[in-house]
């Protein structure tokens, strides 16, 4: 009988994300991803090699995952709502990918397939430059920056929901709250973008 590889690698792929936002990288061992998989660890070290490798490969598939499902193209003020709402809302349907960026934030010098992300961030700021510049957005915004916190605005609530419920009191699982938060997002991120007036 042949060897389902690809079902194998995608098992232990899900079982990888699941224990490493749980535990991060330091606190997982390859063993307990292959038990969790129901899979021979043996056969996890030859298709990802060691624990890092497979980390950095876990956190590079989560995120080619993001990026398909957000873009941000055209850009104008809806654009800009729309991109920032539909970031919250891949984070709150996927919230192991936050934990996985945090887990990343706290191992000093690894980023994961950092030429390639770093690419990817920056023609999202071009994008916002080009706006800029076309007089759509406001252009006394750095882009790079502004990319950056049209992100955090959007993901924040999933990484410290024990801050989002100290401060609103809300269930971030009540699906009424959910739509205020994702409606916030959305006008916050345009009210941000808008050009200012000039004055004369």
């Amino acid at each position: 009988m042949a060897w389902d590889t690809e079902g194998t690698r995608r098992r232990l792929k899900e079982a990888a994300v699941a224990e490493f936002a749980e535990h991060g990288p330091d606190g997982t061992t390859m063993a307990r991803i292959a038990e969790r998989a129901g899979i021979n660890k043996e056969r996890l070290y030859k298709y990802f090699g060691d624990k890092q490798q497979l980390f950095a490969t876990v956190l590079t598939d989560e995120l080619a995952k993001l990026a398909a499902g957000v873009a941000l193209h055209p850009v104008g003020l809806d654009d800009i709502g729309e991109f920032a709402a539909r970031t919250f809302d891949y984070h709150a349907d996927h919230p192991e990918l936050s934990r996985l960026l945090q887990w990343e934030g706290m191992q000093a010098g690894f980023i994961a397939d950092e030429a390639s992300r770093t690419k990817h961030y920056r023609a999202k700021a071009e994008a916002i430059a080009r706006a800029q510049r076309a007089g759509i957005l406001d252009d006394d915004i750095d882009p790079a920056y502004f990319v950056f916190m049209l992100i955090a605005l959007a993901a924040w609530w999933h990484s410290l929901p024990q801050l989002a419920h100290m401060l609103t009191g809300a269930d971030p699982a009540d699906p009424a709250e959910r739509t205020r938060r994702r409606a916030f997002v959305a006008q916050a991120a345009q009210r941000l973008a808008a050009p200012r007036p000039r004055s004369e």
